[in-house]
């Protein structure tokens, strides 16, 4: 009918205004957003933008919220209240875990802090404020910083705040955690340890491969070669297996190893010890997902029973303050040792960037270079008799 605008309906148009002597030219649209119930008018919003092409992108975004009654407008939209959009709507495109880790931040340190404030209102200072308060590790911080970023960022996309208030913030510095390699004897102490249990094997391919715990918990059997192993995939944690029991490598991206014999060789002896299993268990054997390391019923290995596992092996060898995440700086360490580059470790450990390699093991490579210097020095004096 003529004249009355459904519930989201609008109409665009160019407009053109003088202020202080200047011309400007904006597009607008007015959105029906129901009937005032005491009135019964029809009740309207304004949406403006530089272009047709934004209004329109808007008028439809608020055509849809209103139909289904979520329509709150921009100008009187919390925080909080944006937040629970962006986390509905908006982490599509992220990892589960990642969507949970950002679901977590949401509700128990960036809504608790700032829910309250009107988007619009925010202001760099009070997300300063709220950074400095967070009483949380440094790494903690900044994560709950980069979430808050990422959902003013899309305000920002969507027009509902003209830019981001969080740019500019001070964050605290990240202090690099010292690394901790195995030396030789211990790493032979360790390895002895493990002989006869049940992550005998899992040591031994992370010391000489520099997997992660995770990625090796998730290795299947057809991604073992003759003689490469293919990293595709970690496995989750319990919690995280809505899903599926596997979630993507760290990076995003997999990559395919050529590990040393000996490591082929803990896969043979692996899948000889899951053989027996398989046989023991009887019709209680399940190793629906082809797993290389499974429990004694073919069930996934998980994180904390591989964890628990470890700390025995290392009281056996009488071994204290070494975290099975050590094995992979180990085998980092050795690789350079043994000569490999920076971009060959890289690749095998499966960072971004040769340059984050080279950033977290470069100085090993110093000191490599001083020991071979010293060494050559004793060389030189021992052949001319010095």
């Amino acid at each position: 009918m003529a004249g009355k605008a459904a519930r989201g309906a609008g109409t665009i148009r160019k407009k053109t205004v003088t202020r202080s002597g200047k011309t400007y030219t904006y597009w607008e649209a007015r959105v029906t957003t129901g009937r005032d119930p005491g009135t019964g008018k029809q009740v309207q919003i304004s949406i403006t933008g530089k272009t047709q092409k934004e209004v329109r992108e808007k008028m439809q975004a608020a055509a849809v919220a209103v139909d289904s009654g979520t329509y709150i407008q921009p100008e009187r939209m919390t925080v909080s209240e944006w937040l629970d959009i962006w986390t509905a709507e908006y982490l599509g495109g992220v990892k589960p875990n990642t969507a949970r880790i950002y679901r977590n931040n949401v509700k128990r340190h960036i809504k608790p802090a700032l829910g309250a404030v009107r988007l619009p209102e925010l202001r760099p200072h009070m997300i300063q404020a709220f950074i400095n308060r967070l009483e949380l590790a440094p790494a903690s911080v900044r994560l709950a910083y980069k979430v808050l970023y990422q959902a003013l960022k899309k305000a920002v996309a969507l027009h509902y705040i003209p830019q981001n208030p969080a740019e500019g913030c001070t964050l605290p510095r990240l202090e690099q955690a010292e690394i901790h390699p195995l030396d030789d004897e211990q790493t032979t102490a360790l390895l002895n340890a493990a002989q006869g249990t049940e992550v005998e094997q899992l040591i031994k391919t992370a010391l000489f491969t520099g997997c992660r715990l995770s990625e090796l918990l998730g290795l299947t059997w057809d991604c073992v070669g003759r003689d490469t192993i293919t990293i595709s995939k970690q496995l989750a944690q319990p919690e995280q297996r809505a899903d599926g029991p596997f979630i993507s490598p760290k990076n995003g991206k997999s990559r395919t190893l050529t590990p040393a014999p000996l490591v082929l060789d803990a896969l043979k002896a692996q899948k000889r010890m899951q053989t027996a299993a398989r046989i023991k268990a009887g019709p209680l054997w399940d190793n629906s997902y082809n797993l290389v390391f499974t429990t004694e019923t073919g069930a996934p290995f998980d994180q904390w029973r591989a964890e628990a596992a470890f700390k025995s092996v290392l009281a056996a060898a009488e071994l204290h303050g070494i975290r099975f995440h050590d094995l992979r700086h180990t085998y980092a360490v050795n690789a350079i040792r043994a000569g490999d580059d920076i971009k060959t470790v890289q690749g095998n450990l499966g960072h971004a960037s040769a340059a984050f390699t080279l950033d977290r093991y470069g100085h090993f490579t110093e000191r490599m270079k001083q020991d071979s210097a010293a060494r050559m020095e004793g060389f030189i004096r021992g052949v001319l008799n010095l």
